[in-house]
């Protein structure tokens, strides 16, 4: 059964359909909103929320776009709510913490591939959500310009430009961390310091 004939039955009130569609994309919903939120527990918060709307507004779904982008539109769309949030009341919890270094040791044990991890995650969490959600959506998630374009409801050109323009700060981010972590070495060996 294809996604639309699944849509089609959640559309007719049938559970079972609606369990596959759940199936199909809760990973990848919550890892999606986990890599905009930085944080796990809000982000599969924030799958269940996308799901029950995708529940309760069936029936609003039209299929001039594949299934997975009305999803990912209901999930970006509440991602961004949340960030505002966050924005204006920071907050870190010591799960949030404890997660961080636990999901660190999942990719690798090698110190400066920890640190380029921990830089990258630094500099994709500076940008600014226009930026963020597509680049995440691009490079993370895999998803062609037009596919996000139609998922953020925006132009094909502004997708674009966002796109470059977060690559771009990402990249700057990256090297004036290897500016500064360069200049405090060199500045070491010349003052023979640590």
């Amino acid at each position: 059964m294809d996604e639309h004939e699944l849509i089609g039955k959640v559309q007719e009130g049938d559970e079972m359909a609606f369990t596959k569609i759940v199936n199909i994309y809760q990973h990848k919903i919550v890892n999606f909103l986990w890599q905009l939120t930085g944080d796990y527990q809000k982000s599969v918060e924030l799958a269940q929320e996308t799901f029950m709307r995708v529940y309760f507004k069936a029936n609003k779904y039209k299929p001039i776009a594949p299934l997975s982008s009305w999803i990912y539109t209901i999930a970006s769309n509440l991602a961004k709510t949340e960030m505002k949030k966050t924005r204006r009341f920071p907050s870190v919890s010591f799960e949030k913490a404890e997660n961080n270094i636990n999901t660190k040791f999942a990719y690798t044990r090698n110190q400066k591939n920890l640190d380029l991890i921990k830089d990258l995650r630094e500099a994709i969490n500076s940008l600014h959500p226009r930026y963020k959600i597509p680049v995440i959506l691009k490079d993370i998630e895999g998803f062609s310009q037009e596919e996000i374009a139609q998922i953020l409801n925006k132009p094909i050109g502004t997708i674009k430009a966002r796109i470059s323009r977060g690559r771009n700060c990402i990249k700057k981010g990256l090297e004036e961390k290897s500016d500064k972590i360069n200049i405090f070495k060199n500045g070491e060996k010349a003052n023979g310091r640590i």
